[in-house]
């Protein structure tokens, strides 16, 4: 019994870390959600009626788009977020498996602190919508979907 507690000890982490591809402690990530961006996405993701978008379902549909990795990194929020760059990197990879799973892409490949230090020093003010706005018609041209249905919300 002692010894299939232990290799179970050993064997869980290592399962539960290949779960979120990205993600080296998933409870911490979650922790990061609640303190930089579940105050106005939301719990759930879903948004608020200010206009905060509902990311829940959405934000990994703009993995599938040229431009839409590095907007990910460079929308305020993001870019601007009290975090770490290796516990933004990690933020973002759980945010989409978390939220998004189903549309994240089979090749994915996890962000990275080095890729979030070189896109954050430039973060998006006013052209963020602007930004948005390309990236939802690529979606939309893509999908066919007008807008690009679930994630045409703003910014």
């Amino acid at each position: 019994m002692k010894t299939w507690l232990l290799l179970a000890g050993a064997v869980l982490p290592l399962a539960a870390a290949g779960a979120m591809p990205g993600v080296d402690d998933a409870q911490r990530a979650q922790r990061n959600w609640m303190m930089q961006c579940q105050g106005c996405h939301g719990a759930a993701a879903a948004g608020n009626a200010s206009g905060v978008p509902g990311i829940a379902g959405a934000v990994a549909r703009f993995l599938g788009v040229e431009g839409g990795r590095e907007y990910l990194i460079r929308v305020p929020g993001v870019a601007n977020a009290a975090l770490s760059d290796e516990r933004l990197a990690e933020l973002l990879n759980w945010t989409l498996q978390r939220f998004d799973g189903a549309h994240v892409p089979a090749h994915f490949v996890p962000f990275t602190a080095d890729e979030i230090a070189a896109l954050r020093q430039r973060p998006y003010a006013s052209e963020a919508f602007a930004v948005r706005a390309a990236l939802l018609a690529a979606l939309a041209d893509k999908t066919g979907t007008p807008g690009g249905a679930e994630v045409d919300q703003a910014p």
